[in-house]
């Protein structure tokens, strides 16, 4: 019998969280195939199987916590592999197996259905809770109210019924067929309004990760931030003017935000301190640049670090960021990734965002906001003109850096940005 044990991930992680089980109990796993996602406090990562079998034993339930090196399931090698489905007839084409979510595996066995008799809308024709959550609904809106059994039997009090979408999620019996009435859970009993209900899921280990780090920041940190506009044109004008080319011989497109990377390490030259940290009562500068970028990602706001940036390319930044930013969305980076850096980009832009106050991530001392480009109205040469402007916040430690540094790197990055011939020239 062979034990799926949690791997090491790394000296600063102690536990995972379980994530989505891909395969469930009497289920074929090849080798290598993956059988499980875990989520550490960083990442997300997928554990393999060992060697192919039967997956006999499920110790550790999605949501659940496991320390390194903790046994989280079984897998039975010894075990036979079931016949492969029969070939379809001639002319016919074989349906593919319905994949049940674990969520939705437990309502349909609460409430004695089969995964066919609902209609899936998850990717890839996954069977998911809210899939049985609303076909519950449905079928307690086509049954008819039931009459008292004799007359002059009191109904039974509003709020002591249940909504149809509580008593799923509650795996009660459904309220018009029920025996007896069925105490509410407490939004429920304030509004007694069917379709007001709560969901209680455990926090992630990102998403803790991340609440931590931004208390810490609040509570260890003197922070203060700076803002100033940018002037895009001269950026646009030159992606428009190079960005088919740069398509072409990169399989990339040309963003943004490799021009503020190199606008960041020119600037952070002239600014060391917001590339330092403080380590206990000591000050520790870096001649190297690990520039984080924040990535909006499946589980949370990730920041994987561009190591080395300083001597990265245009090119290299941008097909790095865009492998980043594809990976983030499933989940798929490494927790190595994400330690360390020494300077932080945000782009709130891409959300929306006109102006905010980013926070930094410990132990940095500064972290850039980019956010929307407007066309506004500007005075240039004594004219009203309209440009594409941005606004940018710079959010650093004032135990460190003081407002001249801060001021100045925050004009540096303007003035780069708005000439980008100045960053081939380092001047």
């Amino acid at each position: 019998m062979l034990e799926l044990r949690i791997p090491e991930a790394g000296e600063s992680i102690q536990e995972v969280q379980i994530g989505q089980w891909l395969k469930q109990e009497g289920q074929w796993v090849q080798k290598d195939e993956d059988v499980v996602e875990l989520e550490t406090d960083k990442a997300s990562m997928e554990l393999p199987a060992p060697e192919a079998g039967v997956l006999v034993k499920i110790l550790k339930s999605e949501g659940e916590t496991a320390e390194m090196g903790e046994i989280i399931g079984q897998i039975d090698e010894t075990a036979p592999r079931p016949p492969e489905p029969a070939p379809p007839a001639e002319g016919g084409k074989l349906p593919s197996p319905l994949i049940i979510m674990p969520a939705a595996q437990r309502l349909l066995a609460k409430h004695g259905l089969q995964g066919l008799e609902v209609r899936a809308t998850g990717p890839e024709g996954r069977l998911l809770k809210e899939d049985v959550l609303r076909h519950l609904e449905e079928q307690a809106k086509e049954k008819p109210p039931q009459a008292p059994e004799a007359a002059g039997q009191a109904e039974p009090p509003a709020a002591a019924v249940e909504p149809p979408a509580v008593a799923a999620r509650r795996g009660s019996p459904d309220p018009a067929v029920a025996p007896k009435p069925v105490v509410p859970e407490p939004a429920a009993a304030v509004t007694g309004v069917p379709g007001r209900q709560e969901e209680v899921v455990p926090m992630t280990l990102i998403r803790r990760r991340i609440a931590e780090r931004l208390v810490q920041a609040q509570s260890e940190a003197a922070l203060l931030s700076t803002f100033n506009e940018i002037d895009m044109s001269a950026v646009i004008e030159l992606r428009k003017k190079y960005q088919a080319t740069f398509q072409e011989k990169y399989n990339v497109k040309l963003g943004f935000m490799s021009f503020f990377v190199k606008a960041v390490i020119e600037s952070l030259k002239d600014c060391p301190q917001l590339n330092a940290e403080i380590r206990d009562r000591q000050i520790v500068y870096r001649n190297y640049y690990d520039i984080g970028v924040a990535i909006g990602g499946g589980k949370g706001l990730v920041v994987p670090m561009l190591r080395n940036a300083e001597r990265m390319s245009f090119a290299e930044i941008e097909m790095k960021i865009a492998d980043l930013g594809a990976r983030a969305k499933t989940n798929k980076i490494r927790p190595d990734e994400l330690e360390g850096g020494t300077f932080t980009i945000t782009n709130g832009g891409i959300y929306g965002s006109l102006l905010s106050t980013p926070i930094i991530n410990p132990p940095q001392s500064g972290v850039l906001g980019m956010h929307a480009i407007q066309d506004r109205p500007v005075a240039r040469s004594g004219e009203v003109v309209i440009r594409p402007m941005m606004y940018v916040a710079l959010t650093y430690d004032h135990r460190l850096v003081d407002g001249r540094e801060a001021v100045t790197f925050l004009r540096r990055v303007k003035d780069i940005v708005e000439d980008p011939p100045r960053m081939l020239l380092e001047i």
